[in-house]
């Protein structure tokens, strides 16, 4: 038995298919579903799934550490909790900066300073209030650096943990990707301990090549145990790409985590 229930990234499986069918057919295959952003998507068709949405980008742009990218996240952050409530989605995503369609910074930072970690945690506050009003829980990402998001500030595990951390607030929590994780920092079932208390999430993938569990080096099997082992009660998403085909990934998907 398994405490913790499994989610797909809609965005990256079933490709040939509208993005309401997708969520239609991982709600079939027996996964919560998640987003990313809202914008351009048919928030009503969405509904009328029934599938259960169980996570979304919390933003459509906006920086954390910088004081006018901070009002424009805010504003669209308020935008994002009318959406989730629509779509009845608990958890709203965040990363260090707004990330473009090539998964790039919109405001790159080779160096993070104080002052920017002062500015990120007052930002993440407020953030955790409007999440607090809402009833919903802001999840802050960790993100690699080497290989997909380079110049992304607060990125590492050790960065969102330490912010979430210092907020201190129910309303903000992880979201731990173990994929880039992986590529960052390694040593995943100890960060998993290290983290646990202020987990919101995790998302997985294997690495190299962001695809299910099974193609690559991370041994899912034994990170699943050590889930088991501590008790986490929340949510693990398959957040990357199929290898073959999306019913296959979403078979081993389960198969990592299914606790047998």
């Amino acid at each position: 038995m398994t405490g913790y229930r499994l989610a797909v990234c809609a965005e990256m499986v079933f490709l040939d298919l509208p993005f309401p069918e997708r969520v239609t057919r991982i709600a079939e295959l027996g996964f919560e579903a998640e987003m990313w952003t809202w914008a351009g998507k048919d928030i009503d068709a969405l509904v009328k799934t029934g599938a259960t949405i169980s996570s979304m980008t919390g933003y459509l742009t906006g920086a954390l550490a910088e004081p006018e990218g901070a009002e424009v996240l805010l504003r669209t952050a308020r935008q994002s909790l009318e959406v989730a409530e629509q779509l009845n989605c608990p958890r709203l995503n965040l990363h260090g900066t707004g990330l473009d369609d090539r998964g790039l910074p919109v405001v790159p930072a080779a160096v993070v300073t104080p002052r920017m970690w002062l500015t990120a945690a007052r930002t993440l506050t407020r953030l955790a209030a409007l999440g607090e009003r809402a009833g919903r829980t802001f999840t802050l990402e960790n993100l690699n650096t080497a290989v997909d998001h380079p110049g992304t500030p607060f990125a590492r595990a050790a960065d969102t943990l330490a912010l979430v951390e210092a907020v201190g607030s129910p309303h903000l929590r992880l979201n731990l990707d173990l994929y880039h994780a992986q590529i960052g920092e390694g040593n995943l079932i100890e960060l998993i301990e290290r983290a646990l208390p202020f987990i919101g999430e995790i998302q997985v993938a294997d690495v190299p090549g962001r695809q299910e569990p099974g193609t690559g080096e991370i041994h899912y099997p034994a990170i699943a145990a050590a889930l088991r082992r501590f008790g986490y009660q929340g949510v693990v998403a398959l957040e990357g790409w199929a290898s073959t085909d999306a019913p296959t990934a979403l078979r081993r998907f389960r198969e990592a985590f299914s606790g047998s």
